[in-house]
């Protein structure tokens, strides 16, 4: 006769069940505080990447609003890591030259490549900030409404992106496959690093 499989026993963590070796709430906040702060602070250097580069176009004003609502989101980020003795990712050596090497780099290769790596890296953080504010649930209300306010930027931001011509950029389609693919990776490493 076989044995019966093994259930895992759930351990009470403040009232809550879990697993062993599932994370506690805090645990979760504090890495979603990581890769927030890492991916603002990545997104203002592919702003001022475009900006190096498209300085006198005619996209520049809508550049610099993104680049100062990226700059109020890291600024939010930068204040709630501190409260709560968030250890920051140890990859902001490399989203600093990352982002900037994205920015200026399709900004190289025109307006409208500038604006669909805009419109690639703003799709994955949209999506991103809706998975943590489905996971928040009830719980961190404050920090929940942050996230939807950035998220109604991210999107915004999409938008203007589309506006601006983006879909126009040569290799579009496999540019901004290409973006999402590099964002959901930066988004894994700054969540674990």
């Amino acid at each position: 006769m076989a044995a019966a499989p093994r259930t895992l026993k759930r351990r009470k963590s403040a009232g809550v069940d879990r697993l062993p070796g599932e994370p506690t709430a805090s645990t979760r906040v504090a890495a979603m505080l990581r890769v927030d702060q890492a991916g603002e602070y990545g997104a203002a250097r592919i702003y001022d990447g475009q900006l190096a580069v498209l300085a006198d176009d005619a996209c520049a004003p809508a550049i610099r609003k993104m680049r100062a609502q990226e700059a109020e989101h890291l600024a939010a980020f930068d204040r709630l890591v501190a409260e709560r003795k968030v250890r920051p990712t140890l990859l902001s050596p490399l989203w600093h030259l990352a982002g900037f090497a994205l920015g200026a780099g399709t900004a190289l290769l025109g307006r409208e490549a500038a604006m669909a790596a805009t419109v690639a890296v703003e799709e994955v953080i949209d999506d991103h900030y809706a998975r943590q504010v489905e996971r928040l649930g009830d719980d961190e209300p404050e920090l929940k409404k942050l996230l939807a306010e950035f998220r109604a930027d991210e999107a915004a931001h999409r938008a203007e992106g589309l506006a601006q011509g983006a879909e126009r950029a040569p290799g579009y389609s496999a540019l901004t496959a290409a973006i999402r693919a590099g964002t959901r990776a930066a988004i894994w490493l700054s969540t674990r690093v």
